[in-house]
Order: structure tokens, then C-alpha cells, then sequence
């Protein structure tokens, strides 16, 4: 009798899914009676297996945790027309959406004959989560290319701005606005990008920390450095990928990071999210990774499976949300665009919802950058210039339950 073989399942990640001993038991039980003292006794009954786990890569096999896919979701003001987006976030007090649209601009900015500069209409939006109606619109000739958008423990709502004007006197600085739209704070220098303590060079996200401190992710384009001599250059020239922390009041304290592949170096921090246990995530995007640190800058660890991630949202029962806008032929072969979904605490993806079709991507389809998820577990992608006409709009709903 030839001996028996064990076919050992893995996830995508390498992690087996069942020991050698403990199939070997469950093999035993499930195939009759277990021998005891020579004496064959009922089984004791055996929990299902986990379900297999999909394909991380593509998205196969994995639940899509929502059933209704609403194309050019909210409502801009008569005689405006949809640019380009790349943030969005959830109001903490009445868990409305807030969002920006680039003013009619089709790009971030460079080269752009329309943008936030040449047309100074109110960017920043909040939306009905249920209407998709404005209820708040503001912030109109005061920045260029919005990009980041966060809203704070007190309503108030952050916006990083990216680029910067022909004039050079608006551009690369965050802005802190009160939720009637108040200017209330600026950081960084109008229109001049640098890598000193009171500049940024293309400031990516903003994030509050649980005791006011403000944090900024900086450095957008080390994500197209591939190579270490590309890297060493682009430091040399200055660019960077690095999180800068403020205190409440926007005193500089610190930073960390550089344009590089290390734990706490980046190639483009282009989101940022706390979790309930002041945890800071960072999307490294062009690591194709998230790194975790405490609120001191110290390393703790990685996510690996969530693909070349654009936007991040952890949701008040531990799950992480991110959205690969960039995964391609060239800079992440293979992987899909879409939402991965896993406990916050694992590097495990539980769900995924898929991308659109894609022309110019016809096995990894198209998908947004920013990402939201409500109360009711509705998921809004702020879809940026990549989507845009696949999406039909600057924002996407992902429903549940409808």
C-alpha cells in the first residue's frame, strides 16, 4: 500500500493553513471511530475548517462585502463639472462625507490649464452620506491641488495642498479649516517646496494623533525611484518621503524617513490613519506595503498584502480598508486594482472589492485613491485621473444592504 500523501493548502503568503499533526487528527476523526484501549469510541465532534482563503493577488475568491456599485455618487453645485480627486473622509460627530473636488482639473496639477489656482471655485465639500446633497462647500483661492483631507476629533477639516501655482505664492503647506470653513491654520511655506521643518515638497496626507499632534506625510514622487542610484539622487536633489509631526498649535517637533526601501523609509507616504490604540499607519506606496509606528516615529511593524496602496481607512471595529489605485504591468505586476480588507492587527486580507474594467488595464482593472467607510459599512472611492472614466465621476459608493 503506498503511504499517504498530504496535499498542505497555503494562503498566498506562504502561511500553511493546516499543521502536518493536526490534520493527521482531524484525518482520524472524520474518518471514523477513534481507537482508544483497543476499544473504538464515538468521534467528538469536529469544527469546520476555515473557508479556503482567496487569491490576495487577484481578488479571487474573496467576499465583496458590499452589493451595489453607485457610479458618480454626490452632487456638485449647478454649472460645476467633475475634475479630479484624491481624498475623503467620514465626519466623526454626524458621520457625513466630507471630500474635495480639484476644480474642474482632469490631473494633479502640472501642466493642468484648470486647477484650484486658475479656478478659485470652494474645492472642499461636505456630503450627505445618505443623498448625496452639499451640505457644506468652501475653501475656494487659497489652494492649488488639494490632495490629503482629513477631519479631526473636533470636526475641524485638514487638507494638504500639492502642487503649486506659476506665481509661486500658493502651494505645498496644509491647511486646517473649521467645519463652516474658517481658515484657521496654515503649515509650511506658500508656494515653496523644501526639506526643512517648515516646508514640504508635495505634503501627501495629514492625520490629527490622539493628543492634537498633527502628522504629514511628505514626498510624493520617490515612488518612481526604483533603483538605489535613482534614490541617492533624488535625495540629493532634495525630494522627499518622510512624516513630519507637529504639536496641536503647528510647532514643529520631529520628523522621520527618507526616500528609500528600509522599515522608516518611504518611496511616497501617500496616506495616513490612526488606529483606537494611537498606532499610526502609513501607505508607503511605491514599498507596495504599510508600515506601522507608535507616536514617536519607532517602527513596530508591516502590512504586506494590501497591493501599491493610494488611500487608507481603519473602521471602529479593527478593519483596515486600503485601495490600490497603481498596481500595473510596470510598477506592480499582477496585482489588481480594488479594496482589500483584513483585521486590523493581521496581515491577512478578508475581503476585496473589484476594480472597473480597464482598456488600458485589462486584467487589473481601475480603482480610486481615496477611501471612506461609514457607519453602515458603505465604502466612497474618491476615484483620481487613473479611474475617472471608468468610474463615471469623482466619487464611487459601494453599498450595503441595497
Amino acid at each position: 500500500m503506498e503511504p499517504r500523501t498530504r496535499a498542505t493548502e497555503r494562503l498566498v503568503d506562504g502561511r500553511e493553513t493546516m499543521s502536518s499533526s493536526r490534520y493527521l487528527i482531524t484525518t482520524l476523526l472524520v474518518s471514523g471511530a477513534l481507537v482508544v484501549g483497543g476499544c473504538a469510541t464515538e468521534p467528538e465532534p469536529v469544527a469546520e475548517p476555515a473557508p479556503p482563503h482567496g487569491n490576495i493577488i487577484t481578488g479571487e475568491g474573496l467576499p465583496n462585502p458590499t452589493s451595489t456599485v453607485i457610479e458618480n455618487w454626490g452632487n456638485l453645485p449647478e454649472g460645476r463639472e467633475w475634475g479630479s480627486t484624491a481624498g475623503i473622509d467620514i465626519d466623526p460627530f454626524d458621520g457625513q462625507v466630507w471630500a474635495y473636488e480639484r476644480c474642474g482639473a482632469g490631473n494633479f496639477g502640472a501642466g493642468a490649464a484648470v486647477n484650484c489656482d486658475s479656478n478659485p471655485v470652494d474645492p472642499i465639500f461636505k456630503f450627505d452620506r445618505t443623498t448625496g446633497e452639499v451640505l457644506e462647500n468652501f475653501g475656494g483661492g487659497i489652494m492649488v491641488t488639494p490632495h490629503g483631507i482629513h477631519v479631526d476629533a473636533e470636526g475641524n477639516v485638514w487638507v494638504t495642498d500639492f502642487a503649486v501655482n506659476e506665481e509661486g505664492t500658493k502651494g505645498h503647506q496644509v491647511h486646517k479649516f473649521s467645519p463652516s470653513g474658517e481658515l484657521l491654520m496654515s503649515l509650511g511655506t506658500a508656494g515653496q517646496a523644501g526639506s526643512g521643518p517648515n516646508q514640504f515638497n508635495q505634503p501627501n496626507d495629514v492625520v490629527t494623533g490622539p493628543d492634537g499632534s498633527i502628522y504629514v506625510g511628505d514626498g510624493h514622487n520617490g515612488q518612481g525611484m526604483t533603483t538605489g542610484q535613482a534614490i541617492a539622487a533624488g535625495r540629493e536633489a532634495g525630494s522627499t518621503g518622510r512624516i513630519m509631526k507637529f504639536s496641536a498649535d503647528g510647532t514643529f517637533i520631529k520628523e522621520w524617513g527618507q526616500i528609500g526601501t528600509l522599515h522608516g523609509e518611504f518611496r511616497t507616504p501617500h496616506a495616513l490613519a490612526f488606529d483606537s490604540e494611537g498606532r499610526l499607519f502609513v501607505a508607503d506606496r511605491g514599498n507596495h506595503r504599510i508600515e506601522i509606528f507608535d507616536q514617536d516615529g519607532n517602527y513596530l511593524d508591516s502590512r504586506y498584502s494590501y497591493g501599491r496602496i493610494s488611500g487608507i481607512f481603519i473602521t471602529g471595529d479593527n478593519m483596515l480598508y486600503a485601495i490600490d489605485s497603481e498596481s500595473s504591468g510596470t510598477s506592480h505586476p499582477a496585482w489588481s486594482n480594488g479594496v482589500r480588507i483584513g483585521p486590523l492587527n493581521e496581515d491577512r486580507i478578508t475581503g476585496f472589492i473589484p476594480p472597473f474594467d480597464s482598456d488600458s488595464r485589462p486584467y487589473q482593472g481601475a480603482a480610486g485613491e481615496g477611501i471612506a467607510v461609514d457607519a453602515d459599512g458603505n465604502v466612497y472611492a474618491a476615484e483620481g485621473p487613473n479611474s475617472l472614466s471608468w468610474a463615471g465621476g469623482a466619487f464611487t459608493k459601494y453599498a450595503v444592504g441595497q
